[in-house]
C-alpha cells in the first residue's frame, strides 16, 4: 500500500484498494469473460444506433435526437467503470490512484446525472406526442430540442461536482479498502478520518432530489399518456403506444429501482453484496437492454440499422 506517514498514528490514504468480487480463480475468469461480452456488445449496440441516426437524415426529429444522446452517453457512462472493473479481475493488486478514484466517481455519478435528466425528457417528449399532437410541432422544436439536450449533460456534469470537490478534499485514513465495483460516495465517507456529516447529508440529498424528481416526473407523463392512450378509437394505435411506453416504464422501473436501493436509502445497512449488485445493474446490465427495448422494436431504427450495415458492405 503506497501511503505516507505523518505525525499521527493514522495512515493516510494515496492509493484504493477496490475489492470487487472475492471468488474462486475460475469464477473471476468467468465473470470476465461475461462482463466483456456485454460490455463489447454494449459498446457495439449503442455506437451502431449514434451512427444508423447521424447519418439517416430522415431521423433528425426530436425524439430520435434525444435517443441517440441517450446512446451516445450510455457509452461513456458504461466506460466510465467497467474498464477498470474487468482490470481488475485480472489484477493481484486491484488497486486505483486517489485522483483515478474520484475521476470515476465524478464521471460515473455525472453521466449518471445526465442520463435521469434525459429519460426525464424522453418521457417529456412522448406526452407531448400523444397527447398534444397538433401542438407537437410547434412546442418540440428543433432549437427546444437542442437546448433540452444541452441542459441534460450541463445539469449532469455540475450536479455532484461541489461534494465531490469537497470530499476530495478532506483526509482518509488507513485502511484504503473499498468493497465495492467502483468508486462509491458510501465506502469513501466510511475511510474519512474525521466524520462528516453535512457532505454527507448533501451527497443523499443532491441523490434524492435527482432521482425521485426524475422518477415522479416521468410517472406523471406516462400516467397522462396512459389516459390519453386509453381513449384512442384505434386499437392499432394503442397497441403500439402501450408497446412503447411499457419499454420505456421497463428500463426506468430498474435504472431507478436500484439508484434508489443504493443512494436514496443509505440508513438500511444494505451488505457489501447487494451494493455491487444494485450497482451492475444501473451500471452494466441497463446499458446492455437499452438499444434492443428503444431501438430494435423500433421500425425506423432497423431501417437505419439496415441501410447503415448495407453501406458498409459496399466499401
Amino acid at each position: 500500500m503506497n501511503v505516507s506517514e505523518p505525525d499521527s498514528s493514522f495512515a493516510f490514504v494515496r492509493e484504493f484498494l477496490l475489492l470487487g468480487f472475492s471468488c474462486e480463480w475460475k469464477i473471476l475468469i468467468l465473470l470476465f469473460s461475461l462482463f466483456t461480452t456485454t460490455y463489447a456488445l454494449t459498446i457495439t449496440g449503442n455506437g451502431a444506433i449514434v451512427c444508423a441516426l447521424w447519418c439517416d437524415r430522415r431521423l433528425h426529429i426530436p425524439m430520435y435526437i434525444f435517443l441517440g444522446n441517450f446512446s451516445f452517453l450510455e457509452i461513456w457512462y458504461v466506460s466510465s467503470t467497467v474498464p477498470k472493473m474487468l482490470v481488475n479481475f485480472l489484477s493481484d493488486e486491484k488497486t486505483i490512484s486517489f485522483a483515478g478514484c474520484f475521476l470515476q466517481f465524478y464521471f460515473f455519478f455525472s453521466l449518471g446525472t445526465s442520463e435521469c435528466f434525459l429519460l426525464a425528457v424522453m418521457a417529456f417528449d412522448r406526452y407531448l406526442a400523444i397527447c398534444r399532437p397538433l401542438h407537437y410541432p410547434n412546442i418540440m422544436t428543433g432549437h427546444l430540442c437542442t437546448k433540452l439536450v444541452i441542459i441534460c449533460w450541463v445539469c449532469g456534469c455540475l450536479w455532484f461536482l461541489i461534494p465531490i470537490v469537497l470530499i476530495s478534499q478532506m483526509s482518509f485514513c488507513g485502511p484504503n479498502i473499498i468493497d465495492h465495483v467502483v468508486c462509491d460516495p458510501g465506502p469513501l465517507f466510511a475511510l474519512l478520518c474525521v466524520s462528516a456529516p453535512r457532505i454527507q447529508l448533501l451527497c443523499y440529498t443532491l441523490s434524492s432530489l435527482v432521482i425521485f424528481g426524475n422518477f415522479l416526473f416521468i410517472l406523471g407523463s406516462y400516467t397522462l399518456v396512459l389516459l390519453a392512450v386509453l381513449r384512442m378509437p384505434s386499437a392499432t394505435g394503442r397497441h403500439k403506444a402501450f408497446s412503447t411506453c411499457g419499454s420505456h416504464l421497463a428500463v426506468v422501473s430498474l435504472f431507478y429501482g436500484s439508484l434508489m436501493v443504493m443512494y436514496v436509502s443509505p440508513g438500511l445497512g444494505h451488505s457489501a453484496g447487494i451494493q455491487k449488485v444494485a450497482t451492475l445493474f444501473y451500471a452494466m446490465v441497463t446499458p446492455f437492454f437499452n438499444p434492443l427495448i428503444y431501438s430494435l422494436r423500433n421500425k425506423e431504427i432497423k431501417a437505419a440499422l439496415r441501410k447503415l450495415l448495407g453501406s458498409f458492405n459496399t466499401i
